[in-house]
């Protein structure tokens, strides 16, 4: 379980096809503090820590990535996936007693979108995501979504868009700060509103 406010941005140092798919991730934590098995959320995604150490002076942690998983977020996307250098959002598993500063998050990717506009407006920046509906009725207005793993408030829905407008700590100190337009983000609905359609039935 995670709140989606970011920890650390870690450094995809190598990603390899084994059976399943493998990542190196570069990271700032203390590693004597991390276990193997231990949940990270990495751009919003929970993934299990299989190995980990520390190269000349680059902390580091291992997690291998099933198909399911790839095929559910843009991991495996040609121009927007995973590669060595490129930035992700982390996080560390919440414990028991820990601020719950963000919303409850799962780390299990519904969908994913793209970002359709980014404008700036008075110190902050407004981006609006644009994804299918299927997805896009579970996100409300004032409501929280998660986006790369960071907890963030919606401002404003509209068919299958909607809006967050960026702070500039948000950005400072995740990877938000080199957004552009037409890149993929992995998206988790709020886990409420997956209860709430359960009960009114529309996920039979």
């Amino acid at each position: 379980m995670f709140t989606g406010i970011i920890t650390d941005v870690g450094e995809i140092a190598k990603i390899e096809k084994i059976k399943d798919t493998r990542a190196k991730i570069l990271c700032t934590y203390n590693l004597s503090e991390v276990e193997l098995g231990a949940s990270i959320c990495c751009d919003g995604v929970c993934l299990t820590v299989t190995d980990y150490g520390i190269t000349g002076d680059k902390n580091w942690f291992s997690v291998d990535i099933s198909s399911e998983t790839i095929s559910k977020t843009i991991i495996g996307d040609k121009d927007f996936g995973w590669k060595a250098g490129r930035k992700v959002n982390l996080e560390r598993s919440l414990k028991l007693g820990d601020e719950l500063g963000g919303h409850i998050v799962t780390g299990h990717i519904d969908g994913t979108g793209s970002i359709e506009e980014i404008i700036e407006i008075e110190g902050s920046t407004k981006v609006t995501f644009q994804t299918n509906k299927s997805l896009a009725k579970f996100i409300a207005e004032k409501g929280s979504v998660t986006l790369n793993g960071t907890s963030l408030t919606v401002n404003h829905v509209e068919a299958s868009s909607f809006d967050i407008n960026f702070i500039p700590h948000t950005k400072d100190n995740t990877t938000w700060k080199k957004m552009r337009i037409g890149e993929k983000v992995n998206i988790e609905i709020d886990i409420l509103a997956r209860y709430v359609d359960r009960i009114l039935g529309s996920g039979k």
